[in-house]
């Protein structure tokens, strides 16, 4: 048995594959050492987790045309049965279960975040809208639970002891499985980097301009300084909303690639 140091503290290494047998391979390295420089950049932004989703959908694609080529086919079928390919599949389901935990997660998110716009955009003097602000604040804590137990699964995943017994394979199907492994790696810490995202709150309820909206609805004023900083407070939301909308997407068609490569690899029981 070989264990794998933790995606945390490893770049992802180049695929060695021999082009003109695997057309594919070139553009794998290529989304691969982009996604590198994306996860190895600063704090992770809306912007640069939606590029990651972006780029995962196109690992994710490569790496289907790699397995439906039939030369990797034809590699992988004669090892079908190795405990390598056991976890790779196992692997596979759970990071798929993480994508669907995370998008149920923005979608959640989301409705806070449009229930409290929805409530602010009344102007009424009425609690709606101080019981929009707790029930997003709520939400938040809870949310921040939620995504470190799934950081720390992803953690856990990535440094598991794998099976080395494919290493004695011919270079070709080692390469093949690297990649494979490659890719599993690098949507764990895009998905790690997306979660650690949302555990910044989006307005903490002690900064001035929450806590004076809250006040200002609480005693129902209208004053010119409390509506301006209610507009404050909507436009952030507003903000806010789109990201999600934008990351919603991006994993949208995250999700969608790693069906279609889990079942690639199904396939190859099938040779």
């Amino acid at each position: 048995m070989a264990s794998l140091p933790c995606s945390k503290t490893r770049p992802f290494r180049s695929i060695s594959l021999p082009v003109r047998s695997h057309p594919t391979t070139q553009r794998v390295e290529e989304v691969l050492n982009k996604l590198n420089r994306l996860e190895t950049s600063v704090a992770p932004t809306a912007e640069t987790i939606c590029d990651s989703l972006l780029g995962l959908e196109e690992l994710q694609k490569c790496m289907d045309h790699l397995l439906n080529s039939p030369k990797t086919l034809q590699l992988l079928s004669q090892h079908q049965h190795g405990k390598w390919f056991e976890e790779l599949l196992e692997k596979s389901v759970r990071i798929l279960d993480v994508c669907s935990t995370t998008q149920e997660l923005i979608s959640q998110y989301k409705e806070n975040v449009r229930a409290l716009e929805s409530s602010l955009r009344r102007r009424k003097g009425d609690s709606t809208a101080e019981a929009g602000i707790a029930r997003l604040t709520n939400f938040s804590k809870k949310m921040k639970k939620d995504a470190k137990r799934l950081i720390l699964a992803l953690k856990q995943m990535d440094c598991e002891t794998l099976t080395a017994a494919f290493l004695e394979a011919d270079q070709e199907t080692v390469a093949v499985i690297r990649a494979l492994r490659e890719a599993n790696a690098v949507c764990m810490l895009v998905f790690q980097r997306l979660l650690s995202f949302l555990t910044v709150p989006l307005l903490k309820p002690k900064q001035p301009k929450w806590s004076l909206v809250s006040k200002l609805i609480h005693n129902g004023r209208t004053e010119n300084k409390g509506l301006k900083n209610n507009m404050i407070v909507e436009t952030k939301l507003e903000t806010v909303e789109a990201q999600l909308n934008s990351i919603e997407e991006g994993l949208e068609g995250t999700f969608r690639s790693l069906i279609r490569a889990r079942s690639s690899l199904l396939n190859v029981f099938s040779c």
